[in-house]
């Protein structure tokens, strides 16, 4: 597929300037740069768009095969019309009566919000026979707008939820509130972190939660800084396509 020189410039533009952001956020924080993963999400962006920013990822030295999308309909849809190599994350909200697409298609499912998911998801992919990566979502903010378990329910039942033998708890994954200065969101970064850290301090075998999903466009920075492993960055790497795209 062809695409134009203007939409292959800009995309390039953008990407660049994410990881010339992710780069700084890890020098700062003394971080190796390897140690952060760009999920491109890409829930407003054209099959087109995606396409042609396959091809401008792909061809330099850091390739992203990493995409984020947040309902699992247009998930599934893409990853049939999409390169198998992709590696696809479900951020958003995640339905019981949807689980049998996320076990069918995602990677990684970062929004695992509730036990009664947890479970799903276990029987789910105990009949697809495969071990599901998840993140447990965690509100950290106590928005009540928010999907997630609290600090310290989690705490309380961590224990009970780790035991779902066809799922593979890698982490860990919250939203901080939306705010013009990034700097707001790193208390909530933080307590992602910290709690992650406490929760590992058991010692439960086979639990290790070496992934932190957390920070979007416009804090990413602040989440790298405060330990994220997976950022989640959507708007800035779709900005200012042009219109005949």
């Amino acid at each position: 597929m062809t695409f134009s020189e203007s939409l292959l410039n800009q995309l390039a533009a953008n990407l660049q300037q994410v990881r010339q952001r992710m780069h700084a956020a890890c020098l700062r924080s003394g971080r190796p740069s390897d140690a952060v993963r760009l999920v491109a999400v890409t829930k407003t962006a054209q099959v087109e768009w995606i396409r042609a920013f396959l091809q401008v990822a792909g061809s330099g030295p850091e390739p992203v095969i990493d995409l984020g999308e947040n309902r699992p309909q247009q998930l599934a849809s893409r990853s049939r019309e999409l390169p198998p190599s992709i590696r696809w994350h479900l951020i958003g909200h995640l339905q019981r009566n949807k689980v049998d697409l996320a076990v069918a298609h995602c990677s990684l499912v970062h929004s695992v919000d509730s036990e009664r998911l947890l479970q799903a998801l276990n029987a789910e992919a105990a009949k697809a026979q495969r071990r599901l990566p998840i993140l447990l979502e965690v509100n950290v903010s106590g928005e009540t707008q928010k999907h997630g378990f609290s600090p310290a329910e989690l705490e309380a039942r961590f224990e009970s939820l780790v035991q779902n033998p066809h799922l593979d708890l890698q982490g860990l994954m919250t939203m901080a509130p939306f705010a013009d200065d990034p700097e707001l969101a790193r208390p909530t970064f933080r307590g992602l972190r910290e709690l992650r850290d406490r929760l590992v301090s058991r010692g439960i075998p086979g639990v290790h939660l070496p992934h932190l999903s957390m920070g979007m466009s416009g804090d990413f920075e602040a989440a790298i800084e405060e330990g994220a492993t997976l950022v989640r960055v959507g708007s800035a790497l779709w900005d200012r396509i042009p219109p005949s795209a």
